[in-house]
């Protein structure tokens, strides 16, 4: 077998495999690369030594079965036997995500146990799956954005073969895969990758320190070696999209973009194997060209996460003002009604949380809606709060209220995207858990996060201990809750509203200038049109009288029980509910 390696600042490589050792040799073709053969199967351990020093990892590991300061383990993709050999691939456009948590979706938190309760969300209507970050990381559990092992799979969770299982699994059921990848930084803990290589820049700095080296000397590889994982995801784990972390900290100033290159690796890739593969970015810029082709000038990615639409609707919602909520909380159904209209809110408007101006605005007329990726919660807007606590929680005592978030979000004209457990207004919380070997960095996160929300006035005993093990048992879905009580209910309207998105053409229109928006700030009511369809949600405690023109028009669905508008085309919602209706 063939075994290759760049370290381009090493003057004697040696490899170490099933305990034999061999010396490699300078690649004559390739400047820094060392090149070797030696007896592997599936399952053989190696690892690479740099002038006589400890072995180690392959920065290009398909699998560390001992976590990411093991020896590597040859992976023979060839091996596995794929159960949907003819899968086409679900694109973007009209889609429904649902975002996971291998760790915490089960308690036993396996892809296999994860792949077990995969008929839940075909019941439930969602169409793509989005796995966060499965590559490996220290301990057992965590969520997964300090992998260092940018080509392997979590072990814990099943490895390879368990990966493949799961996805094999969501192809049978008709489910896409996307999958969450971290390229802006690696885990503190097992990176090994500056004794191979500058990977790593100080010409640039991030929040985890230095940047990934996208532009500096010995730039090209490094690039290379982010797009061969993310193309290896694509092809030989059969994901049909990735989700890429917080692009607005790849810091880049090459003429041709870091994303723009990936995008259009990724596009040959789709038309090579015959399916559709998309991009969706993090990014907090509000920067149209990043979902702009690349024939316009854009960097052609496929969409991206939209902060602004979860922001103003938080605010409206929980009536929230602090940190980034500021800007919003001013007039949030007004917030809303722009989002809604206009997919940012800030497109070169005054950020107040900045101190500055930010984002640039979006043309409604050629950037098609599903571009947007629209959300009450995330694994961030939840996770990242002091006790991990969910919208049901902050809004247990009305349910009305999470119908109407979850109307807003599944008739938007975005692709709509759901937290795990938030189809059943889930009781348990979903908190920031870490699992790290080193005492050293465990201590340094659990007195930073204290540290952090101290700053906020919490209590430092009420800021969950990231490192104790019940902290991520406590985010652990609880599977006896989504068939009992009121969370029967909010399930059932969660799949009502799903239904409705296949059903109504008008509810998966592309056309963003298509979006009409009509609200009362004080009344606390909103009403929008898409095509035919008209919505409207009261958050205010007290009945609406919401005008929506005399056309005849029939309710499709509604959370508590509202007739057809009066011969004056107003239409009487009761307090803290929704109504979706269609017009003839």
């Amino acid at each position: 077998m063939q075994f290759e390696v760049w370290a381009p600042q090493a003057g004697r490589v040696t490899l170490q495999c099933d305990g034999a050792t061999r010396a490699l040799e300078r690649d004559p073709e390739r400047a820094g690369w060392w090149t070797g053969e030696a007896e592997a199967d599936d399952g053989s351990r190696y690892g690479f030594a740099l002038d006589g020093g400890p072995v180690l990892p392959d920065p290009r590991s398909r699998r560390q079965p001992d976590g990411p300061d093991g020896l590597s383990a040859v992976v023979d993709h060839a091996r596995h036997v794929w159960r949907t050999g003819d899968w086409g691939g679900r694109p973007l456009p009209g889609a429904v995500l649902y975002e996971l948590h291998v760790g915490t979706y089960t308690r036993e938190g396996t892809f296999d146990a994860a792949a077990a309760r995969l008929e839940h969300l075909v019941e439930l209507g969602v169409t793509h799956v989005e796995l966060m970050p499965v590559c490996p990381f220290p301990g057992t559990h965590g969520w997964g954005y300090e992998g260092v092992s940018l080509w392997a799979v979590h072990e814990p969770y099943g490895g390879p073969e368990g990966l493949k299982r799961f996805v094999d699994r969501a192809h049978e059921l008709g489910l896409g895969v996307v999958l969450d990848v971290v390229h802006n930084h690696l885990g503190p803990s097992g990176n090994y990758l500056p004794r191979f290589g500058p990977y790593f820049t100080d010409t640039h700095h991030t929040p985890w320190g230095a940047a990934v080296n996208l532009d500096a000397p010995g730039s090209d590889e490094v690039r290379d070696f982010l797009t061969g994982s993310a193309l290896a995801w694509l092809r030989d784990y059969r994901i049909d999209g990735l989700r890429l972390d917080a692009v607005h900290a790849l810091a880049d100033t090459r003429a041709c973009h870091f994303l723009e290159e990936l995008s259009t690796a990724v596009d040959t890739l789709a038309a090579d194997l015959g399916r559709p593969l998309f991009l969706i970015a993090e990014s907090d810029l509000n920067d149209p060209r990043l979902i702009t082709p690349r024939a316009e000038g854009g960097l052609g990615l496929n969409a991206q996460w939209n902060d602004d639409f979860h922001h103003a609707l938080h605010t409206a919602l929980t009536g929230e003002s602090q940190g980034y909520y500021a800007d919003f909380a001013r007039a949030p159904l007004a917030a809303v009604a722009k989002t809604l209209t206009c997919g940012y809110f800030h497109d070169g408007t005054y950020s107040s949380f900045r101190g500055r101006r930010h984002g640039r605005p979006l043309d409604r007329t050629r950037v098609a809606g599903h571009r947007l990726i629209g959300y009450t919660q995330t694994h961030d807007q939840v996770g990242n709060r002091a006790q991990g606590d969910r919208l049901s929680m902050l809004l247990a005592d009305t349910p009305g209220l999470l119908a109407c978030a979850a109307t807003l979000t599944l008739t938007a004209p975005f692709t709509p995207m759901l937290f795990m457990g938030e189809e059943w207004a889930a009781g348990t919380p979903w908190q920031f858990f870490t699992d790290h070997t080193d005492p050293e960095l465990a201590e340094a996160v659990r007195r930073g996060r204290r540290r952090e929300f101290a700053a906020h006035g919490w209590a430092e005993e009420d800021v969950p201990d990231p490192q104790d093990p019940a902290t991520r048992d406590r985010s652990c879905l609880d599977w006896s809750e989504p068939e009992t009580g009121p969370h029967a209910r909010v399930l059932a309207w969660y799949r009502t509203l799903i239904a409705l998105r296949r059903e109504q053409p008008d509810l998966t229109d592309p056309d963003l200038a298509d979006t009409r928006v009509a609200y009362d700030q004080e009344a606390r009511w909103l009403a929008f049109r898409r095509g035919d369809v008209r919505v409207a949600v009261n958050l205010g405690k007290e009945p609406a009288a919401i005008p929506l023109g005399t056309r005849p028009a029939r309710v499709l669905a509604a959370w508590e029980p509202v007739g057809p508008p009066d011969a004056d085309g107003v239409l009487h919602v009761p307090g803290r509910s929704c109504v979706v209706l269609a017009q003839s």
